[in-house]
């Protein structure tokens, strides 16, 4: 299962979106150098409020471009970095993905995927009535959440718009995506 980087993009302030990049450093351990995410404990506000002391499973956030397309059909204008991602993927079914698996970005750069976004109320923000785009509940009411997955960096790299992206899924059994 692979794909491509299409777009790389980080903020070292707070803010719901993200500019692009011509590259980006992930640090080991850390998450996208200068980023305002980067850390071993997390960053994102409602979960430092939670407890601060928890570990940051969310360091590199990824979105698949096909989801722009989709969200396109419904009227949304969504471009790279808009929803707050850092890496933004073609042709790799990001949430199909379970947890452990390790994605091979570039060079040298290793993500180990955590779990799944859970988007918040600042997506409706961006654009009124874009959240139910992005979160929903299939056929038996499973909530479904499509705005991307959260990783670590298990391995640091330069990151650039058109780099490969190889997955390599844990031994079995696997464990689907939940939020982070």
């Amino acid at each position: 299962m692979n794909g491509s980087v299409t777009a790389v993009s980080s903020n070292g302030v707070y803010s719901f979106t993200k500019p692009n990049r011509d590259s980006i450093t992930l640090l080991a351990g850390l998450g996208v150098e200068g980023d305002v995410h980067a850390g071993v404990t997390v960053k994102h506000r409602s979960r430092v409020a939670q407890d601060p002391t928890q570990p940051n499973l969310r360091q590199v956030h990824l979105i698949h471009e096909e989801l722009f397309a989709e969200v396109g059909g419904a009227g949304f204008t969504v471009a790279p970095g808009e929803l707050g991602e850092n890496i933004t993927t073609r042709g790799i079914d990001l949430l199909g993905l379970p947890v452990g698996t390790l994605l091979r970005v570039g060079d040298r750069a290793v993500l180990e995927v955590t779990g799944l976004r859970n988007p918040c109320l600042q997506i409706d923000n961006f654009q009124d009535g874009l959240l139910k785009q992005v979160v929903g509940r299939d056929e038996v009411g499973k909530v479904v959440r499509k705005a991307g997955i959260m990783t670590v960096v298990r391995e640091g790299g330069v990151v650039r718009p058109e780099d490969r992206i190889e997955a390599e899924l844990p031994s079995g059994p696997h464990r689907p995506l939940d939020r982070v």
